[in-house]
Order: C-alpha cells, then structure tokens, then sequence
C-alpha cells in the first residue's frame, strides 16, 4: 500500500476514525529531511498492511499540524483508535523508524 495524502478537511474520517493505526508524516515541499525520509516511509507502507502511512503538507493544511502543537517538521505522530499515541521528530534510519513504529503500534494495543 502507497502512502496517501491527506487534508485538514479529510483528518477526522481518514485518520481518527481508521480502523488501523496511522502513522500521519507532517511535511513540507521546502523540508530537506522531509525529502529524505519520504522515500523510508513509502517503503515501510509497501512493506506493512497492519498500518496506515499518510503524509499532510502543512503549507497546505496548516489546523491539524497547529492542534496537536507540530513545530518542527517532519513530525509523525501515530494515531490509533481515534488517539495520537506516539510522536516523533526529525528524519531517522528505517531501521529506527521501524523499530519506533513498532513499539508505537504495540505499546497502544496493549
């Protein structure tokens, strides 16, 4: 699965009410690190089905980055069951992202 694009508009129904966790990327066109990381996320979505990799380009959308107080970019937070349940910052290895992830899928199932 691709990532997919998302919208202050779309937030609620795409990420809020998923039945999957979502990892939700806050990013922007100007964001070297943004850049980097862009191509690990694709392969992270292509490589897992049990989440949801999305991205919000936050000159576009600027109300969901603002509410959950993103100030540097990129950000990911995981959402599962509607709650933001991890955060992090700044562009990673996939091998630490993976593992991050993990830990942030399992910790909020438990």
């Amino acid at each position: 699965m691709a990532t997919i694009a998302v919208t202050d508009a779309e937030f609620e129904d795409v990420v809020l009410k998923s039945d999957k966790p979502v990892l939700l990327d806050f990013w922007a066109q100007w964001c070297g690190p943004c850049k980097a990381i862009g191509p690990i996320l694709e392969d992270i979505s292509n490589e897992r089905d049990d989440i949801i990799i999305a991205k919000m380009d936050i000159d576009d959308n600027p109300a969901t980055p603002t509410k959950f107080g993103v100030r540097s970019i990129p950000t990911m937070i995981v959402f599962q069951g509607g709650e933001a349940v991890a955060t992090t910052m700044g562009a990673k290895p996939k091998a630490q992202l993976s593992q991050w992830l993990d830990n942030a899928v399992g910790a909020a199932a438990a």
